[in-house]
C-alpha cells in the first residue's frame, strides 16, 4: 500500500514515531490518519510501560513567569540521560507543563497529571509525558511542581 509522504511526515512529527512504524500504523488503519495516530499512541504507551523500571535521574528544572509577573510555575522533569534533557523537545514539554500549572492551582501531582491539557483537551498532562518518553526512548517522569501566585 502506498501513502502520501506528507501524511507520513505529519504523523511522524505529531507522534515522534519512526517511518516504518507510521507506515505500519497506516496499513493497520487502512489509510485513516486518526486511527493510525491512535495506534501509534498506543504503541508509544506500551513502550513507555516497558521503561517504567528504569531510573530517571537526569532532567531539568524549568521555570515560567506569566505576563505581569503575578504567577510563576516550576517543574522538575526527569529522564535517563543528560543528552535527552538538553533537547528542544524535552524543554518544550517542560514549558507546556509550566503553562498548564499557571492556568490553574492543582492540589497535587496526581491532579496535574490527570488534568486535560489546555491546548488539546483530548489529552491529559500524563499523555504529554508519555509522548516525550515515546519520542526519546527514555523513561520520563514529572517529579515535582510548584505554583506561585500573587
Amino acid at each position: 500500500m502506498e501513502f502520501d509522504i506528507n501524511i507520513i511526515k505529519k504523523l511522524r512529527d505529531e507522534t515522534g514515531a519512526g517511518i516504518m512504524d507510521v507506515k505500519n500504523a497506516l496499513i493497520v488503519a487502512n489509510g485513516d490518519e486518526k486511527i493510525a495516530k491512535d495506534e501509534l499512541h498506543k504503541k508509544g504507551l506500551a513502550k513507555a510501560e516497558k521503561r517504567s523500571e528504569r531510573e530517571a535521574n537526569e532532567g531539568l528544572v524549568y521555570s515560567y513567569i506569566h505576563n505581569g509577573s503575578k504567577i510563576g510555575a516550576m517543574v522538575m522533569l526527569t529522564c535517563e540521560t543528560d543528552f535527552v534533557a538538553k533537547t528542544e523537545d524535552f524543554t518544550k514539554v517542560a514549558k507546556e507543563i509550566c503553562l498548564q500549572i499557571s492556568s490553574e492551582d492543582y492540589s497535587d501531582l496526581e491532579a496535574l497529571l490527570n488534568s486535560p491539557y489546555i491546548r488539546d483537551e483530548s489529552k491529559k498532562i500524563s499523555d504529554l509525558v508519555s509522548e516525550i518518553s515515546g519520542r526519546t526512548g527514555e523513561k520520563v517522569e514529572l517529579k515535582k511542581f510548584a505554583r506561585f501566585a500573587i
